[in-house]
């Protein structure tokens, strides 16, 4: 397992930005081959809390920057997609947990079922992301029973933590009435139903070969729903916290231009972007900064990944949407 980041404490301006990306590839990386060959680690519950405590210094790094980053590695993931889509999962599950201040306890049981819930089917999921056929009975066989191999597994693997199995065990039962506070439900009930709230959107933005990813706007939409006396708490904190569309995805601008979202902004459906394509479709000499809460141009859609076709150097997008906030920041002061 690569060398964890140290937590940072220095000029986010800095040298610390370059290698980010690297950081959140070797985390990938070592998550992978933990949930691929959880049995060959020597000390699987110590690997687990390794790779969350690596996750918590990348995140208060820079917060926008993780989320940029983390959906940018997400929809070019080389490593396979369960181990992808667990790391997804685990990000936004520690973002939600300091929005709802969480107690440290169920903070790290959240996380740490998050990469762990599709441990009983690592191999079949990664199989699932690229095969166009409909799943075969025994599929759908391994499938309905995860969970329970999940928690049988990780119980050999010395995992004695209850609130973290019974998360892992119970992540796909139907959940409690959703008008229902998640601060009146029992802990074990609260924690399901965020992370499956988080898994559903991840599992929906995630590009696979039957399927390309929805847009993250879709996807909120999918999971929020349409009748407000119904929306869920947990999923309406995901879109307060993350924004409609987040760091990391792509939007078309209503100039016709296409562009990526770098940060957040005060309003939570105008970020900071930075156009890539024109409205011609053709790549932009150089980035243009855009902040959508201040007018022209506006926000017209999201789009799925699939459907932008350029390629991005993220250090550079990473930097550049830093520094375009520290100059609104010292413009604004």
């Amino acid at each position: 397992m690569s060398a964890q980041p140290q937590p940072s404490g220095t000029d986010p301006s800095g040298s610390d930005y370059e290698d980010l990306l690297g950081q959140w590839s070797d985390l990938e990386s070592a998550l992978s081959a933990l949930l691929a060959r959880p049995r060959q680690a020597r000390d699987f519950v110590a690997k687990v809390r390794q790779c969350d405590r690596w996750l918590q210094d990348l995140v208060a790094h820079d917060i926008d920057a993780a989320l940029y980053l983390m959906f940018q590695l997400a929809a070019t993931s080389t490593v396979g997609y369960s181990a992808s889509h667990a790391l997804v999962c685990g990000t936004l599950c520690h973002i939600l947990a300091q929005e709802l201040q969480l107690p440290p306890q169920e903070r790290d049981s959240l996380v740490r079922a998050a990469f762990t819930m599709n441990i009983g089917m690592t191999a079949l999921q990664d199989a699932l992301a690229v095969q166009r056929e409909p799943l075969t009975a025994e599929q759908q066989q391994v499938v309905a029973s995860h969970p329970r191999l999940g928690l049988d597994m990780l119980e050999d693997l010395q995992v004695t933590n209850d609130l973290w199995l019974e998360i892992v065990a119970t992540h796909h039962a139907p959940s409690s009435d959703a008008a229902v506070p998640l601060a009146s439900l029992p802990v074990r009930e609260r924690l399901t139903r965020i992370l499956s709230t988080i898994d559903r959107y991840a599992a929906l933005i995630s590009p696979r070969k039957s399927r390309a990813g929805r847009s993250a706007t879709d996807s909120v939409r999918a999971i929020v729903g349409q009748d407000s006396d119904a929306r869920d708490e947990a999923s309406l904190m995901l879109v307060r916290t993350v924004g409609l569309c987040p760091p990391g995805t792509f939007v078309r601008l209503d100039n016709g231009e296409t562009a990526v979202v770098l940060r957040r902004s005060e309003r939570a459906n105008f970020p900071l972007v930075a156009s890539v394509l024109d409205a011609k479709g053709e790549p932009l000499a150089s980035p243009a900064l855009y902040h959508t809460v201040r007018g022209q141009p506006r926000i017209q859609s999201a789009l799925a990944r699939s459907a932008v076709t350029v390629e991005l150097h993220n250090r550079t997008m990473v930097r550049l949407g830093l520094y375009a906030a520290q100059r609104t920041q010292t413009l604004s002061r």
